[in-house]
């Protein structure tokens, strides 16, 4: 494969996604509404908002603020969608998510994680969207991983076995 053609694909394959991105914002009236009094196109200002806030986290310019904002704004928009649908397995997502923020948000505070590790804000972020995206589920595997393991011991056999029954139920929708 030359150089060309993989620049190419390279250029084909952003312009795509960000194609893909522009249909998925234009969903939201309030963004088509910006892009048509201001002429930029809603995906370059999602972007460079994005941007502009991984830079202040990535240098740690009201980092904690942010990355906890992050952490709490996305989970809270899914948590009340999930309280106001009739499915349960929503429901079960979003508990599990806040039982595994809230308890590593403990930890980070007993340990002051953020003077032992480097670019900690960073991690955190990236943490806290991957727990927090529905698409990734990141949460149900902390849970099952770490949490269940160690707490499951302090409940009653059938209770952590209705449990288990129901992460798995949220993990298969």
């Amino acid at each position: 494969m030359s150089q060309g053609n993989a620049q190419g694909s390279i250029q084909e394959r952003a312009q795509y996604h960000l194609s893909q991105l522009d249909k998925e914002l234009s969903k939201y009236p309030q963004l088509n509404q910006l892009e048509q009094q201001t002429s930029v196109p809603k995906v370059y200002v999602v972007l460079g908002i994005g941007a502009l806030y991984f830079f202040l986290v990535f240098f740690n310019i009201a980092g904690e603020f942010l990355v906890n904002t992050a952490g709490f704004a996305i989970p809270a928009y899914y948590s009340l969608e999930a309280l106001f649908s009739s499915g349960k397995a929503d429901d079960t997502q979003w508990l599990t998510y806040w039982v595994v923020y809230a308890f590593l948000t403990v930890i980070e505070s007993a340990i002051n994680a953020v003077y032992w590790f480097p670019f900690y804000y960073v991690f955190k972020f990236v943490l806290v969207l991957w727990m927090a995206l529905p698409q990734t589920g990141g949460a149900q595997i902390v849970f099952r991983s770490f949490l269940q393991p160690v707490f499951a011991r302090f409940f009653e056999s059938d209770a952590s076995a209705g449990l288990r029954g129901k992460v798995d139920a949220s993990k298969a929708q």
